[in-house]
């Protein structure tokens, strides 16, 4: 990209603009040029000081946004650093966001590659050169600006900052599970997945020894759990796309108003109806030829592919509350499947995960959980506080307070277990041939585009 910049020398001000070659302009500079006035209606100005406010705008250009800026934070990173004036950085933000690595630090070569050397300078002090692991401690503190505006006492401990689904996993997958009768009990925690499932989904599982997963994050050490490390599968649209399904449906009126009579939300109002017209076999089994590629919005894990487009086949010229219904049935189907196809992934690279720990807003939904025991073949555990994310915010508070001796204790003792759903191994075959459809579709879409892409 080539930059270009126009100056306009006016009659009480010098400005200019910098842009690209587009035509658009990306910043905008100004200085204020001297006038004279020795006598009345007579004014003068000096070619000197316009000379001059011409290189002050034109070096106000490239340092409108960069040059000032004595710092660079992710969101967690920056709270940090209001409530306690330290620029400590979070381990789980620069090695999940940025480039940093737990064992090598800042990589100066990628830097320079990208044109953004300066960051380097000072010992990386603009991007940070104090790097924690979760649940350390920041600072001193709150500092007093701080803990008038929350509303705490000044010095109160403050940890180091995890990213929101990190955070989420962190209260739910260390919970102690003895007499739980569960597959990870009296077994290392990185028998367990944790499922951060709300808009979109995180699939967040750790290991001892580094694992690379073909289309999934990571390995990160000391991400989320301190001394293991992370691996971080995701799916870009589930709760979004629930609600695009449900929303683009002509019988989404008559849902709304039907489930409002009812006082019943949507989704409880959907599954309550899917029951009523089941007959005598299973709910799954409503989808026996209805199939959902759930990728409106590309493929994140296992297959990183962000041009994957969403897929329905067994569509009619029905649009009942009947057809809704079964459609969000198999969109929440497709949603597991995508778990499934990455859980699977996961396991071929090395990974040795048997049970679930779901959390976030569709951790609510029952017959969303069930599916995902059904399809995985794993029980789900659900945490007994619904709000994970803020439990695993405050495990890392009560670490950095030194009220644990690690936040493996803090986590074991403050994350609780509570309902804990079992597939129904009845729904087995049914599902292990709709996984097969559902591996089809991707495997048709690639060959739909191979086609189109030879015209």
């Amino acid at each position: 990209m080539k930059y270009f910049m126009g100056i306009d020398v006016g009659t009480a001000s010098v400005r200019a603009a910098l842009v690209d070659h587009h035509g658009k302009v990306l910043a905008q500079a100004e200085q204020p040029i001297q006038i004279w006035k020795p006598h009345p209606d007579y004014y003068e100005q000096s070619s000197t000081d316009i000379w001059e406010a011409c290189c002050t705008v034109s070096k106000k250009l490239p340092t409108t946004c960069w040059d000032k800026a004595h710092h660079f934070f992710d969101l967690p990173d920056f709270l940090s650093w209001k409530a306690t004036g330290a620029t400590t950085r979070s381990l789980c933000t620069l090695t999940c966001k940025w480039t940093y690595s737990a064992e090598k630090g800042w990589t100066d070569c990628f830097w320079k590659q990208i044109g953004l050397a300066d960051l380097v300078a000072n010992n990386y002090s603009k991007i940070g050169n104090h790097v924690l692991s979760p649940g350390s401690h920041v600072g001193k503190g709150l500092t007093p600006v701080a803990a008038q505006a929350l509303g705490l006492p000044i010095g109160i401990a403050v940890a180091v900052s995890l990213i929101d689904a990190h955070a989420g996993g962190l209260g739910v997958i260390g919970a102690d599970v003895k007499g739980s009768n569960l597959p990870c009990e009296n077994k290392p925690i990185t028998s367990r997945l944790a499922i951060i499932c709300g808009t979109s989904t995180c699939h967040m599982g750790i290991s001892k020894d580094p694992i690379f997963v073909p289309g999934v994050w990571g390995p990160y050490y000391s991400a989320m759990v301190p001394n293991f490390w992370l691996n971080e599968g995701g799916q870009s649209a589930t709760g979004k796309l629930i609600d695009h399904v449900i929303k683009g449906h002509a019988a989404c009126a008559e849902l709304e108003s039907k489930a409002k009579a009812s006082g019943k939300n949507v989704y409880m109002y959907l599954n309550s109806h899917l029951e009523s017209i089941k007959k005598s076999y299973a709910v799954g089994m409503l989808t026996v030829d209805l199939h959902v590629w759930p990728d409106f919005h590309g493929n994140r894990s296992p297959l990183a592919d962000p041009t994957l487009k969403g897929m329905v086949t067994g569509l009619g010229l029905s649009n009942t509350l009947d057809d809704l219904a079964k459609l969000y049935l198999a969109t929440i189907q497709a949603i597991a499947m995508g778990t499934r196809h990455i859980l699977e992934t996961m396991l071929t690279a090395g990974h040795q995960i048997d049970t679930l720990f779901m959390c976030g807003g569709l951790s609510k939904n029952l017959l969303f959980v069930q599916i995902h025991a059904d399809i995985s073949g794993m029980p789900v555990v659900l945490a007994k506080e619904e709000e994970s994310v803020l439990v695993g915010a405050a495990i890392l508070g009560a670490c950095a307070s030194g009220d644990f001796k690690s936040l493996q204790e803090a986590m074991e003792k403050m994350g609780k277990i509570g309902e804990i759903i079992h597939p129904d191994e009845g729904q087995k075959r049914f599902y292990d041939n709709k996984y097969k459809v559902f591996l089809k579709l991707v495997e048709h879409q690639k060959k739909y585009r191979a086609i189109m892409q030879n015209i």
